[in-house]
């Protein structure tokens, strides 16, 4: 009979810029298991509620949408701009809208071959049991650094003073919120991809996770 593989789940957190989507996506390929991007998430409910033409400051309109959500509504190709994260911030401050959202990602993981999910709170909220714990982190100036010229070839004329006072202003903000701060879970395995090419990242990455299953 063939051999039959427990559910993996793997957690990916870290700030912005560190690289976690990029590893998460390649390790997520690499393992056969469903992806899940958490960033989107809050883009996609904030973009769903404007296409409906509700109101995105009405708590219950923005849970509704929040509860009905489905993984193809992620895959949106306009969730990546700056006028969806404009959207995502306003809906974002909803309780309902974050209680809906903790469900979701915890549905997503609990699928029959398990997921690899990214995020800020994966490994300590959202997935506390999950089998492998990354953090994904690099320093500010790298990982501005990484922001500037992502932007640059995207052809914005921005600086790179301004793109670390960004990134500094919001790891203060994640690091210090009351609600699910941003950092490693205790059994956490932190990678600083500061130095290293995103080749490098994915070995580490991947030795942990088969040492995990094997283990």
């Amino acid at each position: 009979m063939p051999e039959t593989r427990k559910p993996l789940v793997v957690a990916i957190d870290g700030p912005a810029a560190a690289g976690k989507g990029t590893l998460a996506k390649r390790l997520a390929d690499h393992l056969g298991l469903p992806y899940l991007d958490t960033g989107l998430l809050y883009r996609a409910i904030g973009k769903l509620a404007q296409v409906a033409g509700l109101d995105l400051d009405d708590p219950q309109a923005a849970t509704a949408v929040a509860e009905r959500l489905a993984p193809a509504d992620l895959g949106r190709p306009d969730l990546r701009g700056r006028e969806a994260g404009e959207l995502a911030s306003r809906v974002a401050i909803h309780p309902g809208v974050r209680a809906a959202l903790v469900a979701f990602q915890r549905d997503f993981a609990a699928g029959p071959a398990g997921a690899v999910l990214d995020g800020r709170d994966i490994g300590t909220v959202i997935c506390p049991d999950a089998d492998v714990k990354l953090y994904v982190t690099a320093s500010a100036e790298v990982r501005a650094r990484r922001r500037t010229d992502e932007l640059l070839a995207k052809g914005r004329d921005v600086a790179f003073e301004a793109i670390l006072d960004e990134v500094r202003a919001r790891d203060a903000r994640d690091s210090g919120r009351t609600e699910a701060p941003l950092r490693p879970a205790d059994d956490a395995v932190v990678i600083d991809t500061s130095a290293l090419t995103p080749d490098e990242v994915f070995a580490r990455a991947l030795a942990v996770v088969m040492a995990r299953r094997a283990g």
